[in-house]
């Protein structure tokens, strides 16, 4: 289990992240839904331990305290971040790319089967794995993204806005990919714009709004929320005639 509780960011005066307190459990995908500016990427990012949180937060990985580890202890701990915009390595190939999220401890005696679990899940990168990152496309780069996060072999993936930019064909291979993934045990929290698509594939979802969690429940009630339809799914915001 992944418990989050209590957790806020600031920068400077602004409080990016106010007090939120979450959970994602194994087998699980939970999406937050939310506004640009609303605080899901700093949220994240102190979860993984790449934005200091303030003191009194509580991050927690099967029963592990990890509020305020380095980065590199959370990934160790099973723990991975997938960011918003990818950041892999473009000069470097699929192949290399994928053996840079092997460096970790915990998966290096693992590293052929998860290697062979990336390519299954991802048929393209086998197809291009001595291929340059960046002569991919933007699809093709979001796998390698997420692939190089699975070679880590972590129990939790954290994923911000991975459908960004991505043609509705490779969205749909995306959204199947990370239900299977879901599917062999590991936890998602998940932060998307494409609020249908990820309600579909999720089990709960919380929306934040103005640095807080001012809702949360099933995917399927968030689904047949009117707030949710208006504000995230399109639904009902037009006028009656």
């Amino acid at each position: 289990m992944l418990e989050v509780g209590r957790l806020s960011v600031s920068y400077g005066k602004h409080r990016a992240v106010e007090d939120v307190s979450l959970c994602v459990a194994k087998n699980e995908i939970v999406v937050i839904l939310g506004a640009n500016g609303g605080g899901k990427t700093s949220l994240l990012r102190a979860i993984a331990g790449l934005q200091p949180a303030l003191g009194g937060a509580s991050v927690r990985l099967s029963g592990r305290a990890l509020a305020g580890a380095p980065a590199h202890h959370i990934v160790e701990a099973g723990l991975a971040l997938v960011p918003e915009g990818r950041g892999i390595f473009g000069e470097l190939t699929v192949h290399e790319n994928l053996m840079l999220g092997a460096y970790a401890r915990r998966a290096r005696g693992a590293e052929a089967a998860n290697r062979r679990r990336v390519l299954d899940l991802f048929p393209r990168l086998a197809e291009r794995i001595k291929q340059q990152a960046r002569t991919m496309s933007g699809g093709e780069q979001q796998m390698v993204a997420i692939g190089r996060a699975l070679m880590s072999a972590p129990d939790f993936l954290l994923l911000d806005e991975p459908s960004l930019g991505l043609s509705p064909l490779l969205c749909s291979a995306l959204f199947a990919a990370l239900a299977r993934i879901r599917d062999a045990g590991i936890g998602i929290l998940l932060v998307e714009q494409n609020a249908r698509r990820s309600l579909a594939i999720a089990d709960r979802g919380y929306l934040m709004e103005n640095a807080r969690i001012v809702g949360e429940g099933s995917a399927d009630s968030l689904r047949h929320d009117p707030a949710v339809q208006r504000a995230y799914l399109g639904v009902g915001g037009g006028r009656d005639h």
